[in-house]
C-alpha cells in the first residue's frame, strides 16, 4: 500500500490538481442543497470518508475491510443525497492496492455494483444532478472498472521486479561464493601436493645431509625446482581470474603441449564471429584447464582444437589420441573436468565426453546466453 499520507493517488493518469477537484466537489454539491440540516450532513459524511480513507491505508487484517465497507456507504450516500460521484474513484485508488486477491476481488465487485447501483436509481429518480453530469458519470464509471486492474497489475508487475532483482543478487552472491570455493579448491591441488613434497625432501634432505651431501644437494634442487613450479602454477591460476582472450589461450596452449612434445592443430570456423567478453573468458578458461588435462594425464602424441559456431550454439572441441579412459576405466572428475563443468554453469553450456579413441571433449554454448552477454556489456 501506499503510505498513510497518500490522499491523492499517484499514477493513475491524473494529475494532483484532478484529485483536489474531486475533494472540493463534494462541498459544492452540498452547499447546492437548500436544507440546512442537508448540508451539516453531507460536511459530516465528507470529513468521515476522508478522515476513514486516511486511515484505512495504515490499517491492517479486517480492519482494512470494515473501512472500506464504511467509505463505500458514504460514497452511496454521497451519490443518493447529493449526486455526488467521485468518491468512488478514491475507492477504486485503493482497493487496486489491494496486495490480498480475494479481497481485492471481493471489495472491488462491491464498489462496482453498489456505485452502478445508486447511479442507476439516480437515473430512475429522474434527478437534474445526475442527468446535468451525465458524461462525467460515465468517465467516472469507465474509471471504475479500469483503474483498480491496471493498479493492481502494476503492483503486481513492481512486485515481481523488486523479487526478480532481489533473486538477481542472490546469484550474483553465489556466484562469488562458488568462485571463491573454486579458487581455494584450486589452490589445494596446486600447492598441497608440492609443499607436502617439499616438507618430506627437506625432512629428508636434514637427516642425510652429514652422511650423503651429494643426495642430499640433490634433494635441495628438487625442493628448488617443485617451490619454483608452485610459484609458476599459482601465477597461472591468478591469470584465470583476469579477462582471457580466446585467441590468447590458443597460443598458451600450443606453447605448452609443443613444450611437452604433443602436436598442436587447431582450426577454427568463425574467424569473423564477435564473441561476448563472457563467453570468451569461459571458452578461454576450459581450454586451458582441458590443454592442462592433455599434457598431465593423457600420453597423447596429437592434440587437436576445434572452435565452430552452428546457428543456435557455439562450439569448442579439444582432441586428443592418448589413453583416454582405457588405463583407468572411467574420468576422473579431479582432472579438470569438474571445473570445465562449473564454469559452463554460468552460461548454461555443456560438457560433453568422448573416450572411444583418445579423448574428445565437446563444450557448447547457446546462443541466447552470448547475446544477453553481449547486451550486457553494452
Amino acid at each position: 500500500m501506499q503510505n498513510w499520507y497518500h490522499i491523492f493517488p499517484k499514477n493513475t493518469g491524473l494529475s494532483a490538481f484532478a484529485w483536489l477537484v474531486f475533494c472540493l466537489l463534494p462541498f459544492y454539491f452540498i452547499f447546492r442543497s437548500t436544507s440546512l440540516v442537508e448540508t451539516l450532513l453531507g460536511i459530516v459524511l465528507i470529513l468521515l470518508f476522508f478522515a476513514t480513507y486516511r486511515l484505512s491505508f495504515i490499517k491492517k487484517g479486517w480492519t482494512v475491510y470494515v473501512s472500506v465497507s464504511i467509505e463505500i456507504a458514504i460514497s452511496i450516500g454521497m451519490i443518493l443525497y447529493f449526486g455526488y460521484v467521485y468518491f468512488s474513484l478514491f475507492l477504486a485508488f485503493y482497493i487496486g492496492n489491494i496486495e490480498s486477491k480475494a479481497g481485492f476481488l471481493v471489495l472491488y465487485i462491491v464498489n462496482l455494483v453498489t456505485t452502478v447501483s445508486a447511479v442507476s436509481f439516480g437515473f430512475l429518480m429522474q434527478s437534474p444532478q445526475f442527468i446535468a453530469q451525465t458524461p462525467f458519470i460515465v468517465i467516472s464509471i469507465v474509471g471504475i472498472i479500469l483503474l483498480p486492474l491496471t493498479l493492481n497489475s502494476r503492483n503486481k508487475r513492481e512486485r515481481l521486479e523488486r523479487k526478480l532483482e532481489d533473486a538477481n543478487k542472490k546469484i550474483s552472491r553465489l556466484m562469488v561464493i562458488e568462485e571463491r570455493q573454486r579458487i581455494a579448491r584450486d589452490l589445494h591441488d596446486t600447492l598441497g601436493q608440492k609443499l607436502s613434497l617439499i616438507g618430506l625432501k627437506s625432512d629428508l634432505a636434514g637427516k642425510i645431509i652429514e652422511r650423503d651431501p651429494e643426495t642430499a644437494k640433490k634433494e635441495v634442487e628438487d625442493i628448488n625446482q617443485t617451490a619454483r613450479m608452485a610459484l609458476k602454477e599459482v601465477r597461472e591460476m591468478v591469470s584465470d581470474m583476469k579477462n582471457a582472450k580466446l585467441k590468447d589461450e590458443v597460443i598458451h596452449a600450443r606453447h605448452i603441449l609443443e613444450a611437452a612434445g604433443i602436436s598442436f592443430q587447431f582450426n577454427r570456423e568463425d574467424t569473423n564471429n564477435e564473441l561476448p567478453l563472457l563467453v570468451e573468458n569461459v571458452l578461454g578458461m576450459c581450454l586451458k584447464e582441458a590443454v592442462t588435462n592433455v599434457v598431465k594425464h593423457s600420453k597423447a602424441t596429437v592434440c587437436q582444437v576445434e572452435i565452430s559456431n552452428t546457428p543456435s550454439e557455439q562450439v569448442l572441441i579439444i582432441q586428443d589420441n592418448g589413453v583416454g579412459a582405457i588405463e583407468t576405466g572411467e574420468i576422473q572428475i579431479g582432472n579438470g573436468l569438474q571445473g570445465i563443468r562449473e564454469r559452463l554453469d554460468f552460461v548454461n553450456g555443456n560438457l560433453s565426453i568422448d573416450t572411444a579413441n583418445g579423448t574428445t571433449l565437446t563444450i557448447k554454448i547457446p546462443k541466447v546466453i552470448q547475446q544477453k552477454g553481449k547486451e550486457g556489456l553494452e
